[in-house]
């Protein structure tokens, strides 16, 4: 077709001295006809771009044509098979026949009669990209052909890796961002918003034999306490995606457990109290002995004596441990034997001293009871002999009387 379009272009343009001759107008309209005839028939395709694994419409069709159409053929020349070769033909009876035996991909969907060859490409991967021709035989004006480019969009994927740091004063790598086996390659960066001065970063590529692209951002930065638990975002964006893909991140300082303190929640329950990260482990012991399940109670970092008695007494030790380190601390139990039997001795020495006191108030507060107390200590007092007078031994009786 464009062989006889330029033909008939240069013709009719390149000889103005013959076709001002009467005797050659007739040819001259019999030629422009010819050729507006000629430049009118097209085979229209088109690049295609689509997704890896998505489905392409490789469209094929002609137009502008009345001359019979007697097959269609497709050629390809593609990652897999780097030579062009034809693989189908679409015949008006038969139908489409694959010239190297069957394959699933590929399904006409296009219309012999309305010279239409359009097919259909599923699940699409790497190694059909390539070039695409389609080629209609016409009669008479022979084979008629457009060439299909297809081009492939590959996602990345995606992922942020945590480096783990480690609590210290050196720069150190936080975290990896990677968008991996991309095509086109894809663009990678950080958003550390308040910690830009605090960070640095850099952004490395690797282009496969298969034409993807992997490409890595790399976090940096002091690992601070202060910096712990700041949360920023890798960002990843590019052709083959449609949208921006944002891939939170929080930085994590990793340290071993710090001190240990003994928080006491009760008279019979502690607590190992530390920070770390992660999260510390706890282990309670005692020293010398084993823990008796009937005596104590463990639940993590918590201890709780179940009797308090003298039998719990010694040195226990509560060990806080992670991936990083670990570190101890010590909790000294001692209960005094005989608590009950003291407590029933303190409260009978304050029942004694109240029955006292209440006597001492009554015999001093009644001028009667007073006289006979005097009496009777004079009585125990006052040892008389034997021989005593008739009016002492009367005074005698009359005050044993009393008592």
């Amino acid at each position: 077709m464009d062989g006889a379009a330029s033909f008939c272009g240069s013709f009719c343009h390149s000889i103005p001295s013959i076709c001002d001759s009467a005797l050659l107008r007739v040819l001259l309209v019999t030629l422009s006809l010819l050729c507006a005839d000629v430049e009118a028939l097209q085979v229209i395709g088109g690049s295609v771009t689509v997704e890896q694994g998505s489905t392409a419409i490789l469209s094929c069709y002609v137009t502008g044509t009345n001359d019979d159409l007697t097959q269609i053929t497709w050629q390809r020349r593609t990652r897999e098979k780097p030579h062009n070769d034809n693989f189908l033909t679409i015949f008006p009876r038969d139908g489409p026949l694959f010239v190297n035996g069957g394959d699933d991909q590929f399904k006409y969907i296009g219309n012999f009669n309305d010279k239409n060859g359009t097919l259909q490409l599923s699940n699409v991967a790497l190694k059909d990209e390539g070039s695409y021709t389609c080629i209609f035989t016409l009669f008479p004006s022979g084979d008629q052909k457009t060439e299909i480019p297809l081009n492939l969009l590959v996602p990345p994927f995606t992922n942020v890796k945590d480096n783990l740091p480690t609590f210290g004063i050196e720069e150190v790598l936080f975290a990896t961002c990677t968008a991996a086996g991309s095509r086109p390659p894809a663009e990678v960066k950080w958003l550390t918003g308040a910690l830009t001065e605090n960070v640095r970063t850099t952004t490395n590529s690797t282009q496969h034999n298969n034409g993807t692209t992997t490409t890595v951002s790399s976090l940096f930065g002091v690992p601070m306490r202060e910096i712990n638990g700041h949360q920023v975002q890798c960002v990843i964006s590019g052709d083959s995606l449609s949208t921006e893909r944002s891939l939170p991140f929080t930085i994590q300082v990793y340290f071993s457990p710090t001190e240990v303190n003994i928080r006491v929640i009760s008279e019979d329950s502690f607590e190992c109290v530390t920070e770390a990260k992660p999260n510390a482990n706890f282990i309670w012991s005692r020293s010398g002995q084993s823990l008796l399940e009937s005596s104590v109670k463990v639940d993590g970092a918590k201890l709780q004596l179940l009797s308090l008695t003298s039998a719990l007494n010694g040195l226990y030790q509560c060990e806080a441990s992670n991936t990083y380190g670990s570190k101890r601390g010590h909790l000294y139990v001692h209960v005094a034997s005989g608590v009950c039997s003291v407590a029933w001795a303190l409260l009978g020495v304050l029942i004694f001293l109240s029955i006292v006191g209440a006597a001492v108030w009554y015999f001093y507060t009644h001028e009667d009871q007073r006289h006979r107390f005097r009496l009777f200590w004079w009585r125990v007092r006052t040892n008389e002999p034997a021989g005593d007078s008739a009016a002492q031994q009367e005074h005698h009786q009359m005050a044993a009387l009393l008592v």
